[in-house]
């Protein structure tokens, strides 16, 4: 019996836009650091984002989100914090809520995150997890700034 075919086994593809593709492959290339795969000027601009495909998609203009579009999983995020700082990132401080001098909020389940912007304005994050193994089923829910998530 063949089996069924399911997502889970898949690799994901990340998109996200921008209406600057040089701007674009400066930030996504030279200052993350992120390997360039292909650049087609009137589609998509292509990086390597550890083995995950990330699509920049060229678009007229960019609507900004207000949430976090982007983000990675980081083993020590005050260190991550400071090598992009160091590259020219800025982090976001957001209002009324507890963050560090480097922009790093703990959230109640003790998971660490940090936001900064992209070239276009996208929200991108970083999160430091503990080291606990998880399994498919069990889910790991990170407040957001202005989520009703408490």
């Amino acid at each position: 019996m063949p089996k069924q075919f399911q997502l889970c086994e898949q690799p994901l593809i990340g998109f996200i836009a921008t209406s600057n593709p040089a701007r674009a492959k400066k930030f996504y290339g030279e200052t993350l650091g992120l390997p360039l795969v292909s650049e087609d000027s009137s589609f998509a601009l292509v990086f390597n984002a550890h083995g995950t495909m990330l699509f920049v998609s060229i678009v007229e203009k960019v609507s900004v989100a207000g949430y976090t579009v982007l983000g990675w999983q980081v083993p020590d995020i005050t260190e991550a914090v400071k090598g992009l700082q160091e590259a020219g990132v800025q982090f976001h401080h957001y209002q009324g809520m507890p963050q560090d001098e480097f922009g790093i909020w703990m959230s109640p389940s003790g998971a660490k995150v940090a936001w900064f912007k992209d070239a276009d304005g996208n929200t991108l994050s970083l999160s430091e997890h503990d080291e606990s193994p998880r399994t498919p089923d069990q889910e790991t829910t990170v407040a957001m700034p202005g989520s009703s998530i408490q």
